[in-house]
């Protein structure tokens, strides 16, 4: 286990925004998942139970191969199987993307959240491609393509790779449980993430060979934090752009 983030080092080089886009993603995750747990008729007339709503408006790989049911590409990033699961996933969109979205503005981070989801999506339908095709029949209680896939989690772990790219050298304190006993520690988030993703990576690797079996979709979580390095080149708020040139030329120059 990589430890849960709680607490971080508020450094800011540049002006402070209110996290509009993070707050509004929470509270939509939320509202969601307690409409499920009072009716889930509230989310789709038709819905009886929980499972009818993850099979509708979940993630399901075959039908996104066949070109049906496209919306659910959207859908399924703000459903959640339990508490544990939403709690997580809110917990660190709140930790990481409050600082994201203050380096990108709450537009360009409203796009730059669902790109990473929708690529976190291709990553996990293409794991299940290379699977060894008796892995998928025997030892997955149905197959996995017609799973449907839920959760905000490929879309976070394309904020945690922002994280790490305007970050890097933040101070994070984690808390690791040695049963029931907390152990803080501070680590640098590039220490925090890399081991964060390297988790990710192995257990990918595992899962995708037939090594090791989990419902978990660790492939999605791999694509969205290569997504989010990739896409926050490009989605820096001007006013932060122009403030990181500054400070480059003042490097350059010697100027303090």
């Amino acid at each position: 286990m990589a430890g849960i983030p709680v607490g971080r080092e508020a450094w800011f080089p540049f002006k402070h925004r209110f996290p509009i886009a993070t707050t509004l993603l929470i509270i939509a995750n939320t509202l969601v998942y307690i409409a499920l747990v009072v009716d889930p008729r509230i989310i789709l007339p038709y819905a009886y139970s929980r499972e009818i709503v993850y099979r509708e408006l979940g993630l399901v790989p075959i039908a996104i191969v066949r070109g049906e049911k496209l919306w659910t590409l959207v859908t399924s990033m703000f459903l959640h199987g339990d508490i544990y699961h939403l709690f997580g996933n809110m917990l660190f969109l709140y930790f990481f993307g409050a600082p994201v979205e203050n380096a990108m503005g709450s537009k360009r981070f409203t796009v730059f959240y669902l790109l990473s989801g929708l690529t976190a999506h291709l990553f996990h339908i293409a794991s299940i491609t290379v699977m060894p095709k008796d892995y998928l029949f025997v030892k997955y209680t149905g197959s996995p393509w017609a799973i449907p896939s839920i959760g905000a989690s490929g879309a976070i772990s394309g904020v945690m790779g922002a994280y790490l790219v305007y970050y890097p050298r933040t101070r994070l304190l984690l808390v690791y449980f040695i049963t029931i006993i907390p152990l803080f520690i501070p680590l640098p988030a590039w220490a925090y993430i890399l081991l964060w993703f390297t988790t990710q990576l192995t257990m990918g690797l595992l899962v995708i060979t037939g090594v090791a079996y989990t419902s978990i979709a660790f492939w999605a979580h791999i694509g969205g934090f290569i997504a989010g390095i990739a896409y926050s080149q490009f989605l820096l708020h001007p006013s932060v752009r122009k403030w990181i040139r500054a400070r480059r030329y003042a490097w350059v120059y010697g100027i303090p």
